[in-house]
């Protein structure tokens, strides 16, 4: 998320305003203190004009892990992602 937002050149103030959510909650979930709801997941996307499973895409730098890891991590996102998208498509239903 934070990488997202400051590509779009947004201050944690201004995305919190934009995304109708407090700065303190947007500070705590870029440093990972709090886990944010799906509502707020939504509010947050609407204002960086991003769909949401971009803020689960590991930033590239990060994959350089033990093969173990890396295979946890793949196989977390891959559920994520199924999870992500048949949420998606029960809600257009």
């Amino acid at each position: 998320m934070k990488k997202i937002r400051k590509e779009k050149h947004l201050t944690q103030f201004e995305l919190a305003e934009q995304a109708d959510i407090s700065e303190a909650m947007v500070k705590s979930i870029e440093t990972c203190h709090a886990w944010p709801s799906g509502n707020t997941l939504q509010q947050i996307s609407d204002a960086l004009k991003t769909d949401i499973y971009h803020f689960f895409m590991p930033v590239a730098s990060s994959l350089e892990v033990k093969d173990d890891v890396q295979s946890d991590l793949k196989r977390v996102i891959r559920q994520r992602y199924c999870e992500y998208v048949k949420e998606l498509l029960d809600a257009l239903e």
